[in-house]
C-alpha cells in the first residue's frame, strides 16, 4: 500500500511539470498567433494582362511582399490573361466576395463612380510626373474614398500608361486621319465620344477579344500603352503605330471590402504596404518596358510615326467640347482641382 502511494506521488511529480510545460508552450503559441494578428489566408488575385506585362510583374512583386511580410501565412494566388474574366467581371467578383484582389484600369469604374471619368480626359497629362501628382495626391484619394460604399477598397494607383493608336489602314498624323477608322475602345463614354468627335467609329469591346477582332478585320485598330501592344502581339495584325499619347490611363489596386473587413489591422497593413511598394516597382518597370517595347515593335516591322505638337493641339481642340461636357457631369470643382495640380508641376 505504501509502495502504491509512492508510485502515485512519483507519477504526479513527473506528469504535473510536464503538463504545465506543455500548457505554457501551447499558451505561448496561441498568444504569438493572436499577438501578430496574422492568419493563414489565400488571396486570389486576377488581372487581364499576361505575367510578362509590367502589370503582371507588379502582381508577382505584390505576392512576394505579402508572403514575406506575413511570414508565409498569407499567400497570394495570381491569375493572368483574364483567366478569371475581364476587368468588369473581376471587379464584380470582388464586390460579391468571390475574389480578393484585382487591378483594373480606372475606365471601367466610371459606370459605378462617375468621377473616375476625369482620368479619361484626353491630353490632360504631358508626362508621368504630372499624373503621379494627381493620382497620389488629394484628388486621387478623394476617388479612392468613394470605393467602400460600392463594396471595394482602393489601396492606390499603378500605371497602365500613355495610350497610342495602332491600325491596319494608314498612319495617323493629323486629326483628319481618324476619319472612318473602326477602333476598338474600352466601354467608356468619354473615349467613345472623343473618338466619334474625331470622325472615327469607336466600338467598345472586352480586352480579351481585341486580337481576334483585329485579325479578322472586325475593327481596323485599337489604342493601348506600348507595353500592352507588345505583350498582346498586336504588331502581328497591325501595320501602323502612331504615338498619339492621347490619354494616360492608371490602374487602381482594388480589394474586396468583404475580405478587407475580415482582416486584422496587421493584415490590412501588410496588404496596404505591399500594394504601395509593388506599385512603385511596377511604375518603374512599366516605363522601362515601354522603351523596350517601342524598340521591339520597330524591329518587328511596324511603321511608327510621331505626331507633331501642332497636330496634337488640333486633336485636343477638336475634342474640347467633349471634355467640357463631361467636366460638368463629373464635377467642375474636381476637374479644376486636378488641372490646378497639373499646373503646379508645370510651373516648377
Amino acid at each position: 500500500m505504501k509502495m502504491n502511494n509512492l508510485f502515485k506521488r512519483l507519477a504526479v511529480g513527473v506528469l504535473l511539470p510536464s503538463l504545465l510545460l506543455l500548457s505554457a508552450c501551447g499558451s505561448g503559441q496561441n498568444e504569438s498567433a493572436s499577438a501578430d494578428g496574422i492568419q493563414e489566408r489565400t488571396i486570389k488575385a486576377g488581372i487581364g494582362n499576361s505575367k510578362m506585362h509590367p502589370q503582371g510583374k507588379g502582381m508577382e512583386k505584390f505576392k512576394e511582399l505579402v508572403e514575406e511580410k506575413s511570414g508565409g501565412k498569407m499567400k497570394v494566388q495570381n491569375f493572368f490573361d483574364a483567366t478569371l474574366g475581364d476587368d468588369q467581371k473581376m471587379t464584380e467578383a470582388l464586390q460579391g466576395g468571390l475574389q480578393e484582389v484585382t487591378v483594373p484600369s480606372t475606365s471601367p469604374l466610371v459606370g459605378m463612380i462617375k468621377e473616375f471619368g476625369i482620368y479619361d480626359f484626353p491630353f490632360v497629362f504631358n508626362d508621368e510626373e504630372e499624373a503621379y501628382t494627381v493620382l497620389d495626391g488629394a484628388v486621387g484619394k478623394k476617388l479612392l474614398d468613394k470605393l467602400p460604399e460600392h463594396d471595394l477598397v482602393g489601396l492606390g494607383y499603378w500605371e497602365n500608361g500613355f495610350r497610342s493608336l495602332t491600325n491596319s489602314k494608314h498612319p495617323v498624323k493629323t486629326a483628319e486621319d481618324f476619319k472612318g477608322l473602326k477602333l476598338r475602345t474600352m466601354q467608356n463614354e468619354v473615349h467613345l465620344d472623343a473618338f466619334s468627335k474625331l470622325g472615327a467609329n469607336p466600338s467598345p469591346m472586352a480586352f480579351s477579344e481585341v486580337f481576334t477582332a483585329l485579325e479578322t478585320g472586325t475593327v481596323d485598330g485599337q489604342e493601348n500603352p506600348l507595353a500592352t501592344i507588345q505583350t498582346q502581339k498586336y504588331n502581328e495584325v497591325q501595320e501602323y503605330l502612331s504615338l498619339t499619347n492621347h490619354v494616360y490611363t492608371p490602374f487602381v489596386f482594388l480589394v474586396s471590402k468583404k475580405f478587407w473587413d475580415d482582416l486584422s489591422e496587421q493584415e490590412q497593413e501588410i496588404m496596404s504596404e505591399a500594394a504601395q511598394e509593388a506599385g512603385k516597382y511596377q511604375r518603374e518597370v512599366n516605363q522601362k518596358e515601354n522603351e523596350k517595347a517601342l524598340k521591339y515593335l520597330k524591329e518587328e516591322g511596324m511603321k511608327i510615326n510621331e505626331v507633331e505638337p501642332e497636330e496634337m493641339e488640333k486633336m485636343k481642340k477638336a475634342i474640347q467640347p467633349v471634355t467640357d461636357e463631361y467636366a460638368k457631369k463629373f464635377g467642375p470643382d474636381l476637374v479644376e482641382e486636378m488641372m490646378s495640380e497639373v499646373e503646379k508641376v508645370r510651373d516648377k
